[in-house]
């Protein structure tokens, strides 16, 4: 299958989709498939690398030839300005869901009332949380993201010696504030974890500045970004990792990679976030520092005995997410796309009704 993945955001530049949709046109190139990866992002200063080929920038005459070269047009988000090619070339067209189609405050704007409206030709029409089909109107089938198994893992060699960590960007969606209220709090209750802050980002004064002022400065490191393997090791380090998101996370890779590296994640519950989860930690109301810190207080708290049942499932959670599973079920669903349409296209016999 000749697969044109679109996707607005790719490597080198560092995010959940990005990453995303790296591992999945990966999988696709070693499951046996041709894959070109269109984008808008940039190359870095090092070639690419993949096993795939990269357009970048590519101008409408390069976009138009790599949608008539392709067997299915699949999109990472409904992107309009990626869906003109269409119109002139008849081709399946497929569409991932990562994010809300909404504005930051909650209002559905004209952009996006018209990409939930196009989806009604989208087929498939995949969402990454059942959180995130629920909010749209059209039928979607339901992938969550897979993490990249070969990096996240368990190393016991390293002796898990720290208490918290928060691993994502320094800002304010990101709710790094509500956790760092919720030490202040447990510190009252005469609770002092470690928390580790992994990450950079335009918060990062004001957190620093909270921090002190809560008289948590023994406690809280703020390390920096770290990525792949170096981030791995350092999730080995941790008991237990936490993502306080104040917004509804659409998913959440990066529960799947503590719990790949043997944390209890605690998260907020609102979106996609408590299904990345699973059974492998707790949850509490978005933005809510005092729930937090109760969660917080009862899992440091907690006999070995109740770590280690939470620990138990995540075999079996993370065999749901690894790359191959994901892209094999991205497969089937293009697969079956293709099928009905040339099932559709087959010419009836001679005098059939």
């Amino acid at each position: 299958m000749k697969i044109l993945l679109y996707t607005p955001a790719f490597l080198p530049r560092v995010g959940g989709l990005e990453l995303g949709q790296a591992l999945l046109a990966e999988q696709f190139a070693r499951l046996g498939h041709e894959v070109t990866v269109a984008t808008h992002t940039a190359a870095g200063d090092r070639p690419d690398g993949f096993a795939f080929r990269v357009l970048r920038q590519p101008g409408p005459a390069a976009l138009l030839r790599a949608v008539a070269a392709c067997d299915v047009f699949m999109q990472a988000n409904v992107s309009l300005r990626g869906l003109w090619p269409l119109a002139l070339v008849r081709r399946p067209w497929a569409v991932s869901h990562h994010s809300w189609y909404r504005r930051e405050d909650g209002r559905i704007a004209w952009q996006d009332r018209l990409k939930r409206f196009v989806l009604r030709w989208a087929a498939p029409s995949i969402s990454v949380s059942r959180a995130l089909a629920a909010d749209l109107a059209t039928p979607s089938l339901v992938i969550p993201n897979a993490y990249r198994d070969d990096v996240f893992r368990v190393l016991p060699e390293i002796a898990r010696s720290r208490d918290l960590v928060f691993v994502g960007r320094l800002v304010s969606d990101k709710g790094v504030e509500v956790l760092v209220a919720a030490l202040g709090l447990l510190a009252a209750d005469g609770l002092e974890p470690g928390l580790d802050i992994v990450g950079d980002g335009p918060e990062k004064p004001a957190l620093a500045a909270q921090v002190a002022a809560l008289g948590l400065a023994a406690q809280v490191r703020f390390l920096g970004t770290r990525t792949g393997e170096e981030l791995a090791r350092l999730l080995n380090e941790h008991r237990i990792l936490v993502v306080p998101s104040r917004y509804d996370e659409p998913f959440g890779v990066v529960a799947l990679e503590g719990i790949a590296c043997g944390c209890i994640v605690v998260g907020s519950a609102g979106g996609g976030l408590p299904e990345a989860i699973g059974p492998c930690g707790r949850c509490f109301g978005n933005g809510d520092a005092h729930e937090l810190a109760a969660v917080l207080g009862e899992l440091l708290r907690a006999p070995r005995a109740e770590i280690e049942a939470l620990r138990a499932g995540a075999g079996e959670h993370l065999a749901r997410h690894t790359p191959e599973r994901i892209a094999r079920l991205h497969l089937a669903a293009l697969g079956e796309r293709l099928a009905a349409g040339r099932k559709a296209r087959r010419p009836r016999p001679a005098g059939a009704s």
